[in-house]
C-alpha cells in the first residue's frame, strides 16, 4: 500500500489503480485493498466503481470510515437519500461525531430535508463558531423554510476575521446582505478563491430567483474552477439542478 500512496501523491493514479487491482486478484478478502480501491476510484471521478468497493469492503467488516466513503460517493452521483443513510450508520457507531457531520447537513439540503439541514448546521456551529461555510448553509435551509428576509435574519454571526480564507468575509456580507456579489468576485485571485466566490455567489442568485445569474456562476464552479473534493460535488450538482430548472 505504500507504493500505491506513492503512485498517487505522483498523479499516476492508473498506475495505482493496476497495482491495487492485481494485488486484490490475489488477495480477495483483504478490506484495507478494497477501501483503497474504493477511494482511488472516488478520486478519478467513478463514484459507481467505488460504491461496489465499498459495499465489498462492508461485507468483510464494518468498519465506520467505510460508510463515510460510501456516502460520498452516493452524493457524489445525487443519491442524497443513501448519502444520508450512510451518514447516519457511521453516526450510529460514531455518536460523538455528530456535531461535525457538515457533510450530512448539505446532504438534507439537497435531499429537501432543509428543517433536518438548519438544525445539523447549528449542530455544527457548537464545534466550528468561525466557519462562514455553516452559516451560509444554515441561511440557505433557512431561506428554503422561510424565505429570504427570515433567514438574513437568523443568519449564523461570525467572527470573520476567524476564518481567514479568501474570499469568506466577502461571501459573508453578501448574505448579510451588506455587499454586493461583484464585491465577493473583485477580492478572489487564486483557483481555489474563485471556486468558492463563483460557487456562493451562485447559490447566493438562486435564493434571488435569478437563475440565468446562479447558472453563470455555479457553471463556472462546476467546470472552470472545479475543485476535486466534496465541495467540487457540490458544484456540479448544484449546476445539474439549475439546468433541469430551466
Amino acid at each position: 500500500m505504500r507504493q500505491v500512496s506513492h503512485l498517487i501523491a505522483e498523479g499516476k493514479r492508473e498506475q495505482a489503480l493496476e497495482m491495487l487491482n492485481q494485488a486484490i486478484e490475489k488477495d480477495t478478502n483483504n478490506v484495507n485493498l478494497y477501501f483503497g480501491r474504493g477511494r482511488l476510484h472516488s478520486t478519478m471521478d467513478h463514484p459507481e466503481a467505488a460504491i461496489k468497493d465499498f459495499d465489498q469492503a462492508l461485507s468483510l467488516t464494518n468498519f465506520a470510515r467505510i460508510h463515510h466513503e460510501r456516502g460520498v460517493a452516493e452524493f457524489k452521483l445525487g443519491r442524497f437519500r443513501e448519502a444520508i443513510a450512510d451518514f447516519d450508520r457511521l453516526l450510529k457507531m460514531l455518536p460523538q461525531q455528530e456535531p461535525e457531520y457538515w457533510q450530512r447537513g448539505i446532504a438534507y439540503y439537497y435531499a429537501g430535508e432543509y428543517e433536518r439541514g438548519r438544525k445539523q448546521f447549528e449542530l455544527h456551529q457548537t464545534v466550528n463558531p468561525y466557519d462562514v461555510e455553516n452559516a451560509v448553509w444554515h441561511y440557505l435551509c433557512v431561506a428554503r423554510l422561510e424565505g429570504v428576509e427570515k433567514a438574513r435574519a437568523a443568519l449564523i454571526p461570525i467572527a470573520t476575521e476567524r476564518d481567514p480564507r479568501v474570499p469568506m468575509k466577502e461571501i459573508f456580507a453578501l448574505y448579510a446582505g451588506k455587499t454586493k456579489p461583484e464585491d465577493v468576485l473583485a477580492a478572489t485571485k487564486a483557483r481555489s478563491e474563485l471556486f468558492y466566490a463563483h460557487l456562493y455567489v451562485g447559490l447566493y442568485y438562486e435564493t434571488q430567483k435569478d437563475l440565468a445569474k446562479a447558472r453563470e456562476h455555479i457553471d463556472k464552479a462546476a467546470n472552470e474552477f472545479y475543485m476535486n473534493n466534496f465541495m467540487g460535488d457540490v458544484a456540479r450538482i448544484q449546476a445539474k439542478l439549475l439546468n433541469k430548472a430551466q
